[in-house]
């Protein structure tokens, strides 16, 4: 039976894939797809890739899948994201050689400019490359792309020659420097050939220091690298596919050695060393920032994290607040006089973004940390604030005997009436839940005086709701039906739609409560008073036999009395 062929894959397909694999960083298999999609730029055949029957061996392609399909050839976007994959694979000729292809018929167009202005930035091409990213620039300004390639253009030719600014040209002295320095340079090539020390292959020996500042943590690897080539029997030894180790390893080196000479080409050793010194200077100079200008950061964070807070974003809210508060924390109370306020003040924020995030354990921490810094440094409003705070945790995640503790010990330090209303409503909302309902009615009752003093109506609708609660669960239906009506009064004085409709229908069901307890009352009574009509019938019963015996006892004794005369 005949191999079934392989499904045709058409353009747009290959595309897509091509792309979404370049986005996963998969360049091997991505360079695979646009190769099947265009074998070359007009006029001229597909450039051979740097290893490219091993790259498409390695990532499991046959050589018969792999030909190039030319759907469309010298497309000019598939052209730019097969430069785009030669550039993140090390080749820059290639890839120049693709963003060019892709400009053959159109030199406006900006994928292959940006394409061509980053394969020479690569190739340490900084002049050009400048000019390839302000005509993309010039073309489409929106791109942010072209900006930042320009300014990294103009940063890597400053670091080369030095910013113009710092060269004088002077109009005196004469030329004849010019032949001492093409006789120096004549000896240095006479001694050169004569001693042989270099050939055309050979490059200098860097200095390792030099070349440690250039590859940073790549070091280690092209060290461990060169270690490789000592073993002669590792060297010697192929991979699966047929590869050998050696030119592998050789391969790993030689890419390492070209991106620190480009590198070096981008950020020379002295443009490093200035940059070290300016970044020093400006972080001593952030050190040593006036009180005044770090006051106006402070309060623009602070306004910025309320903001975001404010905004639902409590998730940026506490972000910026813990960066904040690490900046702070690296402060002196010279350079921030209120800097124990501001720590405290900071761990309350985070914790009120983390509760917002539902990270109540977390939120609970940070008011938790809030209260002891308070307490060290002797905070009372701190104290206060992390008090309430704590307590409201705890009465979020339903742990209301924890949050009446917390919050008993908030009393002694509260100032405002409007705050002893929240406070007393709070304490008597968490005894209800608790079913306490006589300590409940008491912090309600406090917490409408408090309300009635403050004159806040909304505050003392809310406490004669707590009240009225609390009567009911003490079945007290009489008083409470008499504060649901106030409440109601209240209610429809504020506009309160919800809470009228809400207290109208708790009133109905109190009021049936209190006609039930009612009907029970006059059945107990009514039993009572029949009880009490049977006793006294009983009484006057027991009473009349009484009397009845009384009387035939005073009979019998008239009787013999006359008995006793007639004798005598």
């Amino acid at each position: 039976m005949a191999a079934e062929a392989p499904p045709v894959r058409t353009f747009p397909s290959l595309m897509t894939e091509g792309s979404l694999l370049l986005r996963r960083g998969e360049y091997g298999k991505a360079l695979v797809c646009f190769n099947n999609v265009s074998a070359g730029g007009p006029g001229r055949p597909l450039p051979p890739a740097r290893g490219d029957m091993d790259l498409r061996e390695s990532v499991g392609f046959s050589s018969s899948s792999t030909k190039a399909l030319k759907l469309r050839e010298g497309d000019r976007d598939c052209l730019a994201a097969r430069s785009r994959c030669y550039l993140r694979l090390g080749d820059t000729h290639n890839s120049l050689q693709d963003a060019e292809a892709s400009l053959q018929d159109d030199k406006t167009f900006s994928k292959g400019l940006y394409q061509k202005a980053e394969a020479l930035y690569t190739m340490g091409d900084f002049e050009f490359a400048l000019v390839f990213y302000h005509r993309g620039y010039r073309l489409r300004p929106e791109l942010h792309k072209f900006r930042l390639g320009i300014e990294k253009c103009q940063e890597a030719i400053i670091n080369c020659i030095g910013a113009p600014s710092s060269v004088k040209l002077e109009n005196k002295g004469n030329l004849c420097f010019v032949s001492k320095q093409a006789e120096c340079k004549q000896k240095v090539q006479i001694k050169l050939a004569k001693n042989q020390k270099w050939t055309k292959n050979q490059k200098p020996a860097r200095n390792p220091k030099t070349e440690r500042e250039l590859l940073g943590e790549l070091y280690a690897d092209k060290a461990y690298l060169e270690k490789l080539l000592n073993d002669k029997d590792l060297m010697e030894s192929s991979t699966q596919q047929g590869v050998k180790v050696k030119d592998l390893v050789l391969g790993g080196i030689s890419y390492l050695e070209t991106r620190s000479e480009f590198w070096q080409q981008q950020k020379p050793i002295y443009a490093r060393v200035r940059e070290r010194k300016l970044r020093q200077q400006r972080w001593t100079r952030d050190k040593k920032q006036k009180p005044v200008e770090v006051g106006r950061y402070v309060e623009k964070a602070m306004e910025d994290i309320d903001m975001l807070l404010s905004s639902d974003s409590p998730e940026e809210s506490c972000k910026k607040a813990k960066r904040v508060l690490r900046k702070v924390q690296g402060w002196s109370e010279d350079e921030l006089p209120k800097r124990n306020e501001l720590i405290a003040d900071l761990y309350s924020r985070i914790g009120k973004a983390q509760l917002e995030m539902g990270q109540m354990e977390a939120a609970l921490q940070s008011h938790q940390m809030d209260l002891e810094f308070a307490r060290q440094h002797d905070l009372p409003d701190a104290v206060s604030r992390a008090l309430d705070n704590i307590g409201r945790v705890y009465a979020s995640t339903r742990r209301f005997q924890p949050a009446i503790d917390t919050w008993e010990k908030k009393i002694p330090m509260v100032k405002s009436n409007l705050e002893k209303t929240w406070l007393f409503h709070e304490i008597g909302r968490c005894y209800l839940e608790l079913d306490k309902a006589k300590a409940a009615q008491t912090y309600g009752q406090q917490s409408l005086q408090a309300a009635d003093e403050e004159g806040d109506a909304e505050w003392q609708l809310h406490a004669m709701i707590l009240v009225a609660q609390a009567q009911v669960r003490l079945k007290d239906y009489r008083p409470a039906i008499l504060t649901f009506e106030k409440a109601l009064d209240k209610a429809t004085l504020l506009h309160d739609e919800a809470a009228r409709k809400a207290i109208v229908t708790a009133l109905d069901e109190v009021s049936k409560s209190f006609m039930e307890q009612l009907r029970e009352g006059e059945d107990a009574t009514a039993q009572s008073l029949e009880e009490d009509s049977s006793r006294g019938n009983t009484e006057v019963d027991s009473l009349e036999k009484d009397a009845e015996g009384e009387a035939g006892a005073g009979a019998l004794s008239g009787t013999g009395e006359e008995g006793a005369t007639r004798g005598q």
